[in-house]
């Protein structure tokens, strides 16, 4: 009887155990991400982090947009004069009645001081003016007009007082403040026109913040800009080139 050959299967095992591996071995799954795919799927959250920085940003322009609008419609009452509909008083009423104040604490005051003069009242721009005319009183004004800006002070601090409201409200006495606004606005017109010749900036000597105020309008009238510069009370205007 003969022999018949002995087949290896061990091979063949081998390769059957490899297939069926192969087969039983799970895929990766789909929304597998690799390392580089991490990284990019971080970046939009410095993107987030920026939309919100721009958010609150146009949040801060839309607050101003909102103030604008309220300055806005505050002129306009100062413009129209009345305004029957509203429960707030308009803004040239309150002025007005800023002024009425002011005139009460100041006459009762030369009362006092056994002072002679009349007030005057009225509004300007956005501000209540009252002076006191019809006397020269120069114990009521300073050398230097430092006894009219702490008078000034205190009658504001009256309206506050009325009011609860901050005021704005300018005070003259003796026509010390008009006779200031003229030289200044002459001295700021020589100012302006040498720096336009020159292109070179110029100060001025250290003033009180209304006089401030007159020489940044005649700068502002004559197209150039200014800027105060250091502290109370020396604080001045200096006058840039365009």
């Amino acid at each position: 009887m003969s022999e018949q050959p002995v087949h290896d299967t061990t091979d063949e095992t081998e390769d059957l155990a490899s297939e069926e591996a192969v087969e039983q071995t799970p895929e990766a799954p789909e929304d597998t991400v690799d390392t580089d795919e991490v990284a990019t799927a971080t970046e939009p959250v410095e993107d987030t982090a920026d939309a919100a920085d721009a958010a609150d940003e146009a949040d801060d322009e839309a607050d101003d947009d909102a103030d604008d609008d309220a300055d806005e419609e505050d002129a306009d009452d100062a413009e129209d004069g009345d305004d029957a509909e509203s429960d707030r008083p308009t803004r040239r009423a309150r002025l007005e009645q800023e002024g009425e104040i002011a005139a009460d604490y100041l006459e009762e005051l030369l009362e006092i001081a056994d002072l002679d003069g009349d007030l005057d009242m009225d509004v300007e721009g956005d501000r209540a003016t009252v002076s006191i005319v019809g006397a020269n009183l120069p114990q009521l004004v300073g050398d230097q007009g430092e006894v009219l800006e702490a008078l000034q002070e205190l009658t504001r601090l009256a309206v506050y007082r009325e009011t609860g409201e901050r005021s704005r409200l300018m005070l003259d006495v003796s026509g010390h403040r008009a006779g200031r606004r003229t030289a200044l606005e002459e001295q700021a017109a020589e100012i302006v026109a040498q720096v336009k010749e020159s292109g070179e900036q110029a100060s001025l000597e250290p003033m009180s913040p209304f006089e401030r105020k007159v020489v940044h309008d005649v700068v502002a009238a004559a197209g150039l800009k200014s800027e105060s510069e250091g502290a109370e009370p020396r604080r001045y205007v200096v006058v840039l080139p365009s």
